[in-house]
This record gives C-alpha cells, sequence and structure tokens, in this order.
C-alpha cells in the first residue's frame, strides 16, 4: 500500500496533468458574459418604464388610437369618405408605430440597437401622430353624418391627439437633456485628449511658457 506522501505526490502529478491537458486543449470555456450574448433569450419586462410617465403615456397612446380606429371602423355608409379613410389610415398608423416602440421600449430591445437614436425617432414619432391626429380629427369632424360612431371617433381622435400632444413636449425636452450630456461628455474626452498631448509633448510646455 502507498502511503500518505506517495498518495499526496500521486494527486500533485494528476492535477499538474490535467492543467496542461487543459491549457493545451483548443475547446477552452467561455468568459463571454451572458449579459453580452446576442439573441433574445432572456428578455424581461421593464416594469419602471411602464410605471412612469413616458410609459403609461404610450400605454394610453395605443389604448387611444386602437379605440379611434375600431369607432371608424364600425362605420358602414358614409358619402364623402375622404375623411374617414383618412382618419382610419393615421388611427391605424399611429397604433402600429406607436404600438411597435412601447413593445420596444418596455422590453428594452431598444439598447440592442444603440445605431438608431430613439429619443429622436420618439419625437418624430409623436410630433407627426399630433399632427396628422389634429388633422384627421378636424376633417373628420367636418364632413361627419353626426352618427354615433363618428362622434366617438372624433372625441377619441382629440384625445389622441392631445395625449401625443404631451409626449412630444416630453421628448422633446428628453431630447434637449440627452443632447447637452452627450456634448458634455464629448467635451470632456477632448479635453483629456489635449491635456494627454501636452503631457507627452513638453515641448509644447516650454512653448507657452
Amino acid at each position: 500500500m502507498r502511503n500518505g506522501e506517495d498518495l499526496e505526490g500521486f494527486d500533485g502529478e494528476a492535477s499538474s496533468a490535467s492543467m496542461i491537458s487543459a491549457a493545451s486543449s483548443p475547446y477552452q470555456p467561455t468568459t463571454e458574459p451572458v449579459s453580452q450574448r446576442r439573441g433574445l433569450g432572456g428578455l424581461r419586462c421593464d416594469l419602471d418604464y411602464l410605471r412612469g410617465t413616458l410609459g403609461r403615456m404610450k400605454v394610453a397612446e395605443v389604448v387611444l388610437a386602437l379605440t379611434a380606429f375600431i369607432c371608424i371602423e364600425t362605420i358602414m355608409e358614409c358619402s364623402p369618405c375622404e375623411g374617414l379613410y383618412f382618419f382610419e389610415f393615421v388611427s391605424c398608423s399611429a397604433l402600429v408605430v406607436t404600438g411597435a416602440l412601447l413593445l420596444l421600449f418596455s422590453l428594452n430591445l431598444h439598447t440592442r440597437i444603440p445605431q438608431i437614436n430613439w429619443n429622436l425617432t420618439d419625437l418624430v414619432n409623436t410630433g407627426l401622430s399630433t399632427f396628422f391626429f389634429f388633422i384627421a380629427s378636424v376633417v373628420l369632424a367636418a364632413l361627419n353624418h353626426k352618427t354615433g360612431a363618428e362622434i366617438a371617433a372624433v372625441v377619441f381622435g382629440f384625445l389622441a391627439m392631445a395625449v401625443y400632444a404631451v409626449n412630444t413636449f416630453l421628448a422633446v425636452r428628453k431630447w434637449r437633456v440627452n443632447r447637452q450630456q452627450s456634448s458634455r461628455q464629448t467635451d470632456y474626452i477632448r479635453a483629456r485628449t489635449e491635456s494627454r498631448e501636452v503631457v507627452h509633448r513638453p515641448e509644447i510646455q516650454r512653448l507657452d511658457a
């Protein structure tokens, strides 16, 4: 039988051999963080966004646009129909675009596409939706036949316009704040770069002196 020293030596040789084989193996374990791996796995709903002001307004916009679209779709007869068709197009477009943005923001999918300025995208969507909902609601109110569905569509159209207008104001303010922060960060990086150039080039210091 082997004594304790022989067993310890054997274990040391085995561990050394395993370390050597692991180092020489081409199949190394990945060290990539889970959060940086691509794909749609691990999606979570951002409840903080949905509970915030912008999230609640997005939900309200989707509900109002959907309600206005349903009201306009229940109208069976129209003459003339141009105002109805225009209101239908505006409400459907706002519903689709705003619903897509709500999905992206609530699931934080927009963070996976940093090439797009999402604050500016949201600002453009809310601004255009405010303008077109106002035009469509005014036209439908002028050309409707005082039916219940038309009146309801006009009311929800103006409500959607009001919510989109408030969201536009908040989006403009948020866009300005982010732009100022980005400008300050750029100035800070430029200042640090210039200071490093001065440190590595002492002749600049002598010329300044």
